[in-house]
């Protein structure tokens, strides 16, 4: 066995990014010799092999073995890269039979995608080794282990075939956790107790950096250290190398100091480190990580801090010793990610564990906000400045003033456009305008003008920011949040707050108010943070004066604000009509208001009088409360209005006290305004609560004000004069909305403000677009109560009862809603009902108040938790996980478990069910443990206490649902409209005649539920005993009475033995076929019903398997006679399998089978196309803008006027890095950059650029040169330029006189680049010089003379915004970042005697080149060759990693001298040496491969055929001859286009600029194994080529032969642009009968194989063939059109085994991306035909070649999957500047 695998790992490529291994040895137990990641060289991994010692023990427990290995092996932690999608293969070397089951163990594996292949002795169990492996053909055996080489190469082979057929067809998005992008800072303790633990710290931190992928667009790094207070030791954005971080990590110090303030630390670096001035890049979505490791207690608080940064997003995962451990696990995102160590020298011991909980951490880190940017000029600001006007300010105000107006001067007023509202305050606050008072900018600019100081003392900050909080961001003060119109508050403050300023500032953020907060000297800078949106948005200045200062920083920060989603938008479906609301009256009933309740009730219905009341429009509820409420009637009660008087004019006084408003307005949130009353906020019907109120509360109102607010109720308040003014403007949704009478009896003075005001509201709150709403409380969810009804808990039961009954009350049950199931546990489990029992919330209820208590012990809680996931959280039972339906658990558990609740509480979690539990001071620490989250838990002392928990349980039940998410994505099928493939398989075998009858009668009825039609349900019906016949296929009827017909008329048909697998097989290739109706190419559902008597006779495994890899959802129902568990692996999930006693009680599963078909999901199919690598821009459109000047001696005059023209259009621009950038070039003859794209990061840096700029002045004008220079040198990545990212390209150009050269190529080159040309000429210009210029004849502008240049600024600016919404794709857009395209370079130098004076200039020319480059293992590789006779490689393309190192050894190249010229030889050498895997060419992972060849003469060989053998390897080549070479290098280059001549080398600088621009533009071709992408094979065509075996042996089949190529010819659809066919005979040689191109029509083809004579001849060369095929018929000569990505297809029709060697040939066929089809006859080698083919599942077999007719629909039918891989030839542009 250790040769063996020796053997096989000599074969391996070993390598940590290429092949891993890991050895398992087992008996009793497995025991792991060394995992996947233990080595990394295949000498390490021999060198450990070799030494191998036999373990021994007994027995053989195979099945725990492959278990360990799922669990343990086969995980990322050990090494496994299946989440990278890398192919999984496990060998099994198994001498006996197992001593336990294997079933399950490998039916994981083969989910996990593991390929398992077995080899057994005589001693294996042969059906137990089946069952192990992937598939039957991967079982092998032996006689024994001595006999192992005899299946080295079957088993290698298979492994080659497998890890192609395992490469996914479609294109998997792989999350690479090494290679996200990620903010990392590490938080060190560094006290005086961890003095002597600080070096293993600091090696610790240079461990885990190790494995970070440091760089500024990759992971960054920060250290902070902190005893009493933190010190930053780097930023995130101080070092861009894991070099640079590493030396810094090294030389840390010990801080040292006392006390440890952990708490300050954690806000510390929130506040100065996850910051974006010290280069967090949160905003940008990038996952934020603190890395915490503590050595003790904290002095100070840590929870506010460490919440603080939840809320942020940031990941907090930590290491304590034994003296901080619980602490770091409270500070930890999850005490999971806490880990614990006895002292900080054990690190080590906890590193690698640490890092896999690192990556595991990753997958779940989001970005932090869902950001939209807003584009200013169409959706507007509503900006408040205010102002501090106290005493303090007086000197300063005018320069307020001032700025106050420049601000406003940029800004696009307008009532759809930007708002302005102005407030001043001191003691308290003043509005001076209103968001809606003014829609003009000139009168805002007016009212500013006038203001006056204000005055007054104490400064209250705090109580202004409440104040425009309040009465200013509020819909009838004109704030348009509710449409999502950005908020702005800009506060000019000159001092400290007097009072508080927290609440109010985190309540404005809450609304989502952007703050940006200016102060002075005098100013609390601190304050000034705490109050501003974000830090970046507070500005200092030292007096008012100096305000100019950041007028350009706040107009910045103001431009790029973004909209986050807040829950404070009360969010509105869409209402044309007349808007619907519901209406709760809220009446004081108490003592005091007896007198004043006739004039309550009567105000009451003149109020409803004016409502329009109907179910479906306005809705009313009255509620009277004193001491505690009485709800009159529900919102859900009357649905007229008549009955809404009715109920009204009878209401009675209801008396009692005290007044507790406070209560009544929380009974109305939980009880009223909830869907079960008819409440339809989740349906954004606007929520009004009218309260009439007569006195002071007696308790407070505070709270369940504030939620009703939350909830987005509105409410008004009316009260009298013995109310408290205060509680009622605190009650109402704003202080308007508080009103007031002397007593009830005035309610009619107020009746129109009121009703004004409801209808305000109403249409404020309705949005004017629709508005996606998620709705927690209506979102459907799953959810099961799990009830310990243990003896323990016999006194509780009661309780645990009725909070089932409470919580159940807040649920939406209902079929398609939530649905709810209970379950009773002690010493095992009972189900009360199941998820799918009941679809009303009144019949929960009423099963659930039935409940009696089960009894009995002891307690096992884990039994009880794997019982619900194995029988309650299915499909059969009602479960809709598999439609991503949240899926929840509430456990009550009264004691703690008598087994184990570990296990199965994680495969629940792994399952996706969110766990929630509530126990009891028994059990609160194992329902901790049971938790999703131990937050989830909640304890109470005994069950009687439940009541005391139900309000924060259920708050907490709604935050778990807003982190429950689908577990896979599926797409739901809306089987109304997208209809579903039904097929019938029935068992018509001797033993199922009488129960027939029973299978026609459940097929008629389960049709009878089907919706049939030819575009929505089909269906077939297919009988099967021995063999399968199809009564009718799914394209035969489309009328549900046809189908119903013909099954009515079906016979028994009888025979045997029950082949059920044949069966399978059948209806995969003959049914669920497009011939036969099949719709799954279409992503129509596909089911089959089996219907089965008994165990199948043969296997039904490898069919099974065929269906579910095909996509289809088998249902199999059996009866007692059946194999049950045959049936479950015959069904696509084991859930999917039921069973009857006899036939006759097949009704008892329809419902099941029902359901369980309405819920099935279509998976992603290897058919569909997708698009990897997209980005969907959707903030505000960046651009690219370069400015052409006219600099020539006619423009001197004009000059002035363009540089100011210039400066106009900038003012305008949003300039930055990653928003607009501007380029200038003036020129005249020829051009001269003043500044590229990406010269300037700010506008500032631009304008005062523009402002310096002098005139060039020189002549001619060479307009087309000027513009060619732009095309080549400015709208190139190296220059700044993002049009490879999309962004929109603008040329401006200005320009005074006719060009002297032509302009039209450059002009056409630019548009053809994208780049989108405005051109402004004077009266000197050439009108249609300028029209040729611009991108349309729209984009020519002309003024008389430059000093005209402002009257057409309003026209161009409109043109580029117009022009900027044309470019922004709509939809995502494929973009290929070319600045990181990776690329594999080789230089191929001509060292020959004849270029000895050259040389230096050869090498100059090789460092420029690569200095261009962006060289790095993982981006650009080089190598340099240098030949003359023969080659010498430099360097190979993994000898160096950096650029520095490349170019290093370049400076050292020494001429090679020698003669003759071999360029031919050395084409070949790269060929075979440095364009290789091993030489560090990635050409198999479809990087480009360039050939760069310096050739100074003629060759003294062949240069064609290695030219051509690169160019068919998909290397593009580009070169640079002389003279003497010139001719030879065209023919050499992949396009005569790609090759440049200079006289001699010496003139290399000369051609350089070109000669980079030319490889900018190459097409390069990419080798990828995938994407993969489907043919529609109508309109792409196929080039068949058949290869006739017509030697000595086929002489009497070759007749045979001709049939079947002309069958298979007659339903190709050929043409020149269609299917195309060429033959080929052999024997001992080949010979093409006709090409591809040789005929394009289908009966010159017919005809040609009619006239065929068979050739004879021996021995039969079959490799020879292959290859003949691959050099003359697969080229483009010959009409192969591979290089156009149309699939090749080669039919071998062969009858014996080959005389020559047919691996190579073979396998350069499949590089070459040919599809091999074998067909061959007993006499045929079948192995050999295996390797032959492109797939060993595209070999088949007859026994003489009269049988051909018998494999041509599998032939057809394999032809027609075919997938085109992506060949070498596939245009790439990779930019190279």
């Amino acid at each position: 066995m250790c040769d063996f695998v020796q053997r096989v790992v000599e074969t391996l490529d070993v390598d940590e990014n290429k092949d891993r291994v890991s050895v398992v040895q087992y008996s009793r137990d497995p025991t792991v010799q060394f995992y996947l990641n233990t080595y990394t060289t295949k000498s390490e991994v021999l060198d450990t092999v070799r030494g191998l010692r036999h373990k021994g023990g007994r027995p053989l427990n195979t099945g725990a073995a492959l278990q360990y290995l799922r669990d343990n092996v086969f995980t990322a932690s050990a090494g496994s890269r299946r989440l990278e999608g890398v192919p999984q293969l496990l060998i099994v070397l198994s001498g006996g039979r197992s001593f336990d089951s294997v079933d399950t163990p490998a039916s994981e594996l083969k989910e996990l995608g593991v390929l398992t292949f077995a080899i057994g002795t005589r001693g294996s169990d042969s059906r137990e080794l089946e069952k192990i492996s992937h598939e039957r053909s991967h079982a092998l055996s032996v006689s024994d282990f001595t006999d192992l080489p005899t299946v080295q190469e079957q088993l290698q082979s298979s492994m080659e075939a497998v890890v192609i057929d395992v490469t996914p067809e479609s294109p998997t998005v792989i999350v690479d956790h090494d290679i996200a992008r990620k903010d990392v800072v590490f938080l060190l303790d560094g006290s005086d107790g961890t003095r002597n633990g600080f070096p293993a710290m600091r090696d610790f931190v240079q461990r885990v950096v190790e494995k970070f992928n440091v760089g500024e667009n990759k992971d960054r790094v920060s250290v902070v250290q902190y005893s009493r207070d933190a010190e930053v030791h780097f930023n995130l954005n101080t070092y861009t190398t894991k070099q640079d971080v590493l030396d810094r990590v090294r030389g840390l110090r010990h801080k040292g100091g006392r006390p440890l303030n952990t708490g300050a630390a954690l806000q510390y670096v929130r506040d100065n480190v996850f910051t974006a001035s010290s280069g967090s890049r949160r905003q940008e979505g990038i996952p934020q990580i603190l890395i915490l490791l503590s050595g003790g207690r904290s002095n100070d608080n840590v929870d506010t801090p460490a919440s603080a940064l939840k809320e942020d997003g940031v990941f907090i995962v930590g290491i304590g010793t034994r003296n901080s451990s619980a602490e770091v696990q409270k500070i930890a995102t999850d005490p999971s990610h806490a880990q614990s160590v006895s002292d900080f020298s054990d690190l080590p011991n906890v590193q690698q564990p640490f890092i896999a909980s690192l990556g595991r951490v990753l997958v779940g880190v989001t970005t932090i906000t869902p950001t939209v940017i807003v584009d200013q000029k169409t959706a507007g600001r509503d900006v408040v400045f205010l102002l501090d006007g106290s005493d303090g300010t007086r000197n300063g105000f005018p320069f307020m003033i001032d700025f106050v107006q420049r601000v406003v001067e940029r800004l696009d007023v307008g009532a759809n456009k930007d708002r302005v509202s102005l407030v001043q305050y001191g003691r308290d606050a003043e509005v001076h305008f209103y968001l809606s008072t003014y829609t003009k900018k000139e009168d805002i600019l007016d009212a500013v003008r006038g203001l006056r100081h204000r005055g007054g003392r104490p400064l209250n900050t705090g109580a202004a920011l409440q104040y425009v909080r309040d009465n200013v961001f509020t819909p009838s003060s004109g704030s348009r949040r509710l449409e999502g119109v950005p908020q702005m508050l800009i506060l000019l403050n000159g001092g400290r707050s007097f009072d508080n300023v927290d609440t109010p500032a985190s309540a404005l953020k809450e609304l989502g108010v952007f703050v940006f907060g200016i102060g002075t000297k005098r100013s609390d800078s601190a304050e000034l943070q705490r109050i501003s949106y974000d830090p970046n948005y507070a500005f200092s200045v030292s007096e008012f004066s100096d305000l100019p200062n950041v007028q350009e920083q706040l107009s910045s920060a103001m431009s790029t604000v973004v909209v986050r989603a807040t829950p404070m938008t009360p969010t509105v479906i869409v209402e044309r009509r007349r808007p619907r609301r519901d209406v709760v009256f809220l009446l004081d009933g108490s003592d005091g208001t007896r007198s004043g309740f006739a004039s309550m009730r009567d105000f009451v219905q003149r109020v409803v009088e004016r409502l329009d009341v109907d179910e479906n429009k306005d809705r009313v509820s009255v509620v009277q409360y004193s001491r505690d409420p009485t709800v009159q009637f529900y919102l859900n009660t009357y649905t007229t209005k008549s009955e809404v008087l009715d109920t009204v004019r009878g209401l009675r006084h209801k008396g009692g006290r005290p007044l507790n408003t406070g209560a009544a307005l929380q009974y109305l949130r939980d009880n009223v305004f909830t869907a079960s009353a008819g409440s339809r906020r989740l349906e954004g019907v606007p929520q009004l609560l009218i309260v009439l109120s007569g006195g002071r509360s007696s308790d407070s109102v505070d709270t369940p004000a504030s939620e009703l607010k939350e909830l987005g109720v509105l409410t008004f308040a009316i009260g009298t004069r013995g109310s408290d003014s205060r509680e009622l403007e605190k009650i109402s949704h704003e202080r308007s909305h508080a009103l007031s009478v002397s007593d009830f009896t005035d309610l009619p003075t107020v009746q129109e403000q009121l009703q004004s005001s409801m209808e305000a509201v109403v249409i404020d709150v309705t949005p004017e677009s629709p508005t996606v709403i998620v709705d927690h409380d209506i979102a459907r969810k799953d959810v099961v109560f799990l009830l310990d009804g243990s003896d323990g808990t016999r006194n509780g039961f009661p309780a645990m009862r009725d909070f089932v009954q409470r919580v159940v009350e807040k649920f939406n049950v209902g079929e398609n809603k939530d649905r709810v199931s209970v379950v009773q546990y002690s010493r095992d489990a009972e189900v009360h009902f199941n998820l799918n029992t009941y679809t009303t919330k009144q019949d929960v209820l009423d099963r659930v108040r039935g409940l009696r208590h089960k009894g009995g012990r002891p307690l096992n809680t884990g039994a009880a938790l794997q019982y619900v996931r194995d029988n309650v959280f299915t499909a059969s039972s009602g479960s809709r996980r598999q439609e991503g339906i949240p899926q929840i658990l509430i456990l009550l558990s009264g004691g703690r478990s008598n087994d184990n609740v570990d296990t199965p509480a994680s495969a629940l979690k792994e399952d996706g069910v969110f766990i929630v539990g509530i126990g009891t001071r028994n059990s609160s620490a194992e329902v901790q443990k049971i938790a999703t989250d131990p937050s989830h838990a909640q304890s109470v002392s005994d069950f009687s206490d439940l009541p005391n928990v139900q309000q924060p349980f259920i708050a907490s039940l709604g935050r778990v649902l807003v982190g429950v998410t689908t577990i896979t994505p599926t797409v739901i099928v809306d089987q109304k409209t997208a209809g579903r493939d039904v097929v019938f398989l029935l068992d018509g075998s001797d033993g199922t005649r009488n129960g027939f009858p029973f299978m026609i009668d459940f097929v008629q009825r389960v049709v009878e539920r089907l919706d049939v039609g030819a575009n929505k349900d089909r269906v077939s019906l297919v009988q099967y005993g021995r063999d399968a016949e199809v009564h009718f296929y799914l394209s035969t009827y489309t009328k549900k009475e046809d189908i119903l017909d013909a099954v009515r008329g079906l016979r028994h048909r009888g025979g045997r033995p029950l082949n059920t697998g044949a069966a399978l097989q059948y209806v995969r290739d003959n049914v669920f076929t497009p011939s036969s109706g099949s719709r799954r190419l279409e992503g129509v559902p596909q089911m089959l019903i089996l219907l089965n008597g008994g165990r199948s006779f043969d296997n039904v495994d490898t069919p099974a398997s065929a269906l579910k890899e095909l996509g289809v959802f088998v249902f199999g129902i059996g009866t007692k006679r059946s194999d049950s568990a045959e049936l479950q692996r015959i069904s696509y999930d084991p859930n999917y399998a039921f069973s009857v006693s006899e036939f006759n009680d097949l009704p008892n599963v329809q419902e099941q089978l029902s359901s369980a078909m309405s819920t099935v999901v279509v998976r992603a199919t290897p058919m569909t196309p997708t698009v990897i690598d997209f980005l969907v821009e959707r903030r505000r459109p960046r651009r690219d803008v370069v400015f052409l000047l006219d600099g020539s001696d006619g423009t001197r005059s004009g000059f002035a006027s363009m540089r100011d023209f210039v400066q106009r259009v900038v003012e305008r621009l949003d300039v930055d890095e990653n928003k607009d950038r501007v380029s200038v070039v003036q020129y005249s003859r020829d051009p001269t950059v003043q500044f590229y794209l990406n010269t300037y990061t700010t506008k500032s840096e631009v304008l005062d650029t523009v402002r310096g700029l002098r005139h060039k002045g020189g002549r001619p004008l060479n307009t087309g040169a000027a513009l060619q220079y732009l095309r080549d040198n400015v709208f190139t990545a190296s220059a700044g330029s993002r049009r490879l990212e999309g962004v929109p390209q603008l040329l401006i150009v200005l320009s005074g006189g006719r060009s002297s050269d032509s302009v039209d190529t450059p002009a056409s080159e630019l548009k053809e680049l994208g780049v989108l040309t405005f051109a402004i000429g004077s009266r000197g210009s050439d009108s249609r010089e300028l029209e040729k210029i611009s991108h349309e004849r729209s984009h020519a502008l002309s003024v008389s003379d430059f000093t005209d240049l402002p009257t057409v600024q309003e026209q161009l600016q409109s043109s580029m915004e117009a022009v900027v919404i044309d470019v922004t794709p709509e939809s995502p857009t494929v973009i290929v970042d070319h600045d990181i395209a990776r690329k594999d370079v080789v230089f191929l130098l001509d060292g020959s005697d004849g270029t000895r004076n050259g040389f230096p200039a050869m090498r100059d020319f090789v460092q420029r080149v690569v200095e261009k480059f962006n060289v790095g293992e993982n981006k650009d590789r080089v190598s340099v060759v240098q030949y003359s006779r023969d080659a010498e490689v430099h360097f190979n393309l993994n000898t160096y990693t950096t650029k520095q190192d490349v170019l290093d050894r370049v400076r050292g190249l020494r001429h090679k001298g020698g003669r003759p010229l071999n360029t031919g030889a050395a084409l070949q050498y790269v060929r075979d040496n440095v364009f290789t895997a091993s030489s560090g060419s990635r050409r198999q992972e479809g990087i480009p491969q360039i050939l760069i060849l310096l050739s100074g003469g003629r060759s003294n060989d062949n240069v064609d055929t290695p030219a051509s053998a690169l160019k068919e390897d998909g290397v593009f080549i580009v070169g640079i001859g002389t003279r003497n070479s010139s001719a030879e290098v065209q023919k050499i280059a992949t396009d005569p286009s790609h090759a440049q001549s200079v006289s001699d080398f010496s003139d290399l600088p000369n051609v350089q600029q070109p000669f980079i621009a030319s490889l900018g533009r190459v097409l390069v071709g990419v080798t990828t194994i995938t994407p993969t992408v489907i043919v529609d094979q109508k309109t792409a065509g196929r080039d068949v080529v058949f290869l006739l075996d017509g030697s000595d042996g086929t002489r009497n089949g070759f007749p045979f032969m001709i049939d079947f190529v002309q069958r298979v010819v007659e339903r190709l659809d050929v043409g020149a642009n269609k299917d195309r066919v060429s033959l080929v005979q052999y024997g001992r040689d080949a010979e093409v009968h006709f090409y591809l191109s040789t005929y394009t029509k289908k009966e010159d083809i017919l005809d040609a194989v009619r006239g065929l004579r068979h050739r004879g001849g021996r021995p039969l060369n079959t490799g020879a063939a292959l290859q003949y095929v691959r050099d003359n018929v697969f080229t483009p000569s010959s009409g192969s059109r591979r290089l156009e990505g149309v699939p090749q297809m080669l039919i071998l029709l062969n009858g014996g085994r080959s005389f020559d060697n047919v691996d190579t040939p073979a396998s350069a066929l499949k590089e070459l991306g040919v599809f091999v089809f074998g067909i061959g006859t007993k006499r045929s080698d079948s192995a050999e035909l295996q390797r032959i083919s492109y797939d060993p599942n595209y070999a088949f077999s007859v026994s003489e070649f009269n049988d051909l007719p018998n494999v041509q629909e599998q032939l057809s039918s394999a032809m027609s999957t075919v997938v085109v891989r992506a060949t070498p030839m596939t245009p790439t542009v990779i930019d190279l500047n």
